[in-house]
């Protein structure tokens, strides 16, 4: 059987390297290559095409989540994998929405981790160390979390998805206290159109100020308040 093609991404390289120490512990996996952020993730992985993708989810620039969007809409039989340090349903939904095959914390042990990834070359969704099929993963959301029930398939694209890339640069906006006004100023657009984004941002987060939309990206890690927004 052929090795199976590894990607790591994550920002911090001590992790990274960490990672590649315990795969290739393991004469199947063969890791061909990593990224610090989404961007050059992105890039890389049209190019070395990996079977599996270890992603973190809070990276300096797109975030995880988007990245696994986008690469699932280019190469759907890639997996990826989220290891992550937030232990969160809703992000399990997130990251299943986005096309994520596991959900893993960042302690996962390193048998686990390389259980995880056989599972999902096999085709398996895998939360935890929790195996699962296709079907099973939508009842174990379904149940898991309650306000967000509903089929993974049949609901609206605007549901319960990661929020744009605009979007998500707002919002990091609005984490470092500036006002709509600003906003439009830093990024070059009208003051309307940020107050469409914030519309669109509370909806999707099903919160009701701005206040609380920045309260739960950083409780999610979408956003880190020691980075200030690029302008």
């Amino acid at each position: 059987m052929s090795q199976i093609k590894l990607f790591i991404v994550d920002d911090h390289p001590v992790f990274r390297q960490g990672l590649r120490d315990v795969l290739e512990t393991d004469p199947q996996l063969q890791v061909v290559g990593e990224a610090a952020n989404g961007e050059v993730a992105i890039d890389l992985v049209n190019e070395v095409e990996p079977d599996v993708i270890l992603m973190d989810i809070n990276l300096p620039d797109i975030m995880g989540l988007q990245v696994t969007r986008q690469v699932k809409a280019r190469h759907p039989h890639m997996k990826v994998v989220v290891i992550t340090g937030y232990d969160d349903v809703e992000q399990v939904f997130h990251a299943i929405r986005a096309g994520a095959s596991a959900y893993c914390p960042k302690d996962i042990t390193p048998e686990a981790l390389i259980g995880t990834i056989y599972a999902v070359r096999d085709g398996q969704y895998v939360v935890g160390e929790q195996k699962m099929s296709h079907d099973e993963i939508i009842r174990w959301v379904e149940e898991k979390v309650g306000r967000l029930s509903g089929s993974l398939i049949t609901e609206s694209e605007d549901s319960f998805v990661p929020l744009s890339p605009r979007e998500m640069e707002i919002l990091e906006h609005v984490t470092h206290g500036k006002s709509n006004k600003e906003i439009a100023y830093e990024l070059g657009i009208s003051h309307q159109t940020v107050k469409n984004h914030m519309t669109a941002i509370l909806r999707k987060l099903r919160v009701d100020d701005r206040t609380q939309a920045a309260v739960y990206a950083l409780s999610r890690g979408w956003v880190r308040l020691e980075n200030p927004p690029r302008s």
